[in-house]
């Protein structure tokens, strides 16, 4: 018997905030790639960045408050349960659970710098890279060593761009 693998997709991040632009990419990647759901998988603090001043908790309320009644996006917080922030230990403990067909989802910000992230040649072994295109990012992330030297499973993905960033939004 042959049973196919659900397709689901991650975005990973601090979420600090959580804004439209996560939720755009996000009911885009759903529709492009008719996955069954996207998991917001909400880290403590991105190892690239400063330690967030708004709790785990209070962000996790708040991207539930942002999804509303959004059925195809669920938000989750892994790390207590796997014991680390990594995403690729995250990938690990979801295919282990069950088989999915996993779709890790980013802005194109994030894949200038996908070589320096843990396990990194490992993640796209493991599952497809959906690349968000995000103003001002693309030239980048295009030459980046990561989208030169692996292409077979990274999709980067043009779209009407929200222009926002949980940067900009913590500056207000």
């Amino acid at each position: 018997m042959n049973l196919k693998k659900k397709k689901i997709g991650i975005l990973g991040g601090s979420f600090d905030p959580a804004h439209k632009g996560h939720l755009a990419i996000s009911k885009e990647a759903v529709k492009r790639f008719k996955l069954k759901k996207i998991i917001w998988a909400i880290t403590k603090k991105n190892p690239f960045k400063k330690q967030s001043r708004i709790k785990v908790l209070d962000r996790i309320k708040f991207c539930k408050k942002l999804i509303g009644k959004n059925k195809s996006i669920k938000v989750q917080f892994y790390e207590d349960r796997i014991k680390s922030n990594k995403t690729f230990d995250l990938i690990n403990y979801l295919t282990k659970k069950q088989k999915y067909d996993i779709y890790f989802i980013m802005g194109a910000d994030n894949l200038i710098n996908f070589h320096k992230w843990y396990k990194w040649k490992s993640i796209l072994q493991k599952c497809d890279i959906l690349v968000f295109d995000r103003h001002g990012y693309k030239k980048k992330s295009l030459n980046s060593m990561t989208f030169k030297r692996l292409k077979s499973n990274l999709k980067f993905i043009e779209f009407n761009k929200v222009n926002i960033s949980s940067s900009q939004l913590r500056k207000i």
